[in-house]
């Protein structure tokens, strides 16, 4: 049966029940994505309005950017089929939209669209902007922002520095290094012109962007200096429009809990190859989560384990080492308290141990998915090698050692088909795999 139009969507779209999904016209018409073709869409200026307020954008530059808001606008980005369901957005506005994407309209591919932070704490975080210039709930955000003390020292800054991000609360900023925060300016993908360690080229606008998108979640950020074409375990960047990024297609670790054993014997071995690999590269920096759980590891369509959720990720420099700022540690400001209000001081970074992560992995994650899973002693040895791994009294070797050994017991038990097309048909001639 054909969905009715309520009386203000059949006034905004008369006899297009089958109208194209996209972010201009959500208050519309959501519908299926068997829809005209988008140079036939009609351009509703009600309906864009709408758009602008579910993106973000009329909160600007108080958000992560605009680098693909063209798409959104050309019908290039279309939400998912699966929100046809209902005529406009679920009552629970959702962390994050399944969606395509295209280059030219013809060929599509899944994609993600993530807010920076649920609804309720963007609008808890705004409130707090306001609250701290004793403005009503209907204040300038980007106006309040812009003379706070911080915003005026980025505003005459030439080079990010430690002390411009000092006592922000994102665990990627606890221990910054000149050499990071270089990589954080020179591959900032929401300017026109990159490149530089030097922020020359940042307008006033791109000042403003990066500091909230750092101090509320920088999980955009690691996406762009960290990128998975360079061999990191993150999806792809593709952009951000308002308070809105789109990454390449994701589907959590939580969905195959109930995995064959093979796959789910693949999976774990890929997350502990993952943790072995942000503890130890090329660069020199030691990546580790402040927290983990079933939603912050994903599986790409092929099969291939990565990073779904950074935004707990820390990143400590091993070559330059934390450069503390200079002079007395300053009092948490606006930015310190934006989502999650003011925390107490992290403690050194020198106290982050090795381990931090598997134990995290092997206590929340990995027992889920190997639980129950293979015929003894098999079953008994990977229990024993998790429950090592997990202990966080153990020094640092031992819990290495267990994940080592877990790694082991792992890699007989994965099986190479078409399944896993991350790693077939290499895994035929090659005995890594």
């Amino acid at each position: 049966m054909e969905p009715q139009l309520g009386p203000t969507a059949a006034s905004l779209c008369p006899g297009r029940p089958h109208l194209l999904l996209w972010v201009s016209a959500l208050s519309c018409c959501i519908s299926s994505l068997a829809s005209p073709s988008p140079s036939l869409v009609p351009r509703i200026r009600t309906s864009y309005n709408f758009g602008r307020t579910f993106l973000g954008l009329d909160k600007c530059n108080a958000c992560i950017g605009t680098s693909i808001c063209k798409k959104f606008f050309k019908e290039e980005i279309r939400f998912d089929s699966r929100l046809a369901s209902r005529l406009g957005l679920p009552p629970d506005p959702l962390p994050s939209y399944p969606a395509n994407y295209s280059d030219d309209s013809k060929t599509w591919r899944p994609v993600e669209i993530s807010r920076l932070v649920g609804k309720q704490e963007s609008d808890i975080s705004d409130g707090r902007i306001c609250a701290s210039a004793a403005a009503p709930k209907t204040c300038s955000i980007e106006r309040v922002l812009r003379k706070t003390g911080r915003f005026q020292k980025w505003l005459q800054a030439k080079r990010l520095t430690p002390d411009l991000v000092q006592g922000l609360p994102s665990p990627f900023l606890r221990c910054p290094s000149q050499r990071l925060l270089d990589r954080v300016v020179r591959r900032y993908a929401e300017v026109a012109d990159a490149g530089s360690i030097f922020m020359d080229h940042f307008t006033d606008r791109d000042k403003l962007r990066l500091l909230y998108t750092l101090a509320v979640n920088a999980h955009p950020i690691l996406l762009q200096i960290f990128p998975g074409a360079e061999g990191w375990p993150l999806p792809k960047y593709l952009g951000s429009c308002g308070r809105f990024l789109v990454s390449t297609s994701t589907s959590p670790l939580r969905e195959f809990y109930g995995a064959a054993p093979d796959q789910a014997a693949d999976l774990a071995y890929q997350l502990l190859g993952v943790l072995e690999s942000l503890r130890s590269n090329d660069l020199n920096y030691f990546f580790y989560f402040t927290h983990v759980d079933a939603g912050t590891f994903g599986i790409f369509n092929n099969g291939h384990l990565f990073i779904r959720d950074a935004s707990a990720l820390g990143v400590i420099d091993k070559q330059e080492g934390s450069q503390a700022a200079t002079g007395a540690e300053e009092s948490p400001d606006i930015f310190s308290c934006l989502v999650s209000g003011c925390r107490a001081p992290l403690p050194s970074c020198d106290t982050v141990p090795e381990k931090q992560s598997l134990v995290l992995v092997c206590r929340r994650v990995l027992p889920q998915l190997l639980q129950g899973k293979f015929p003894s002693p098999v079953q008994d040895e990977i229990d024993a090698a998790l429950a090592r791994c997990g202990e966080d009294a153990s020094p640092d070797p031992e819990v290495l050692g267990a994940a080592s050994r877990l790694k082991d017991l792992l890699r007989p038990l994965r099986t190479c088909d078409p399944r896993f097309a991350y790693r077939y048909p290499d895994c035929k001639y090659n005995e890594k795999f």
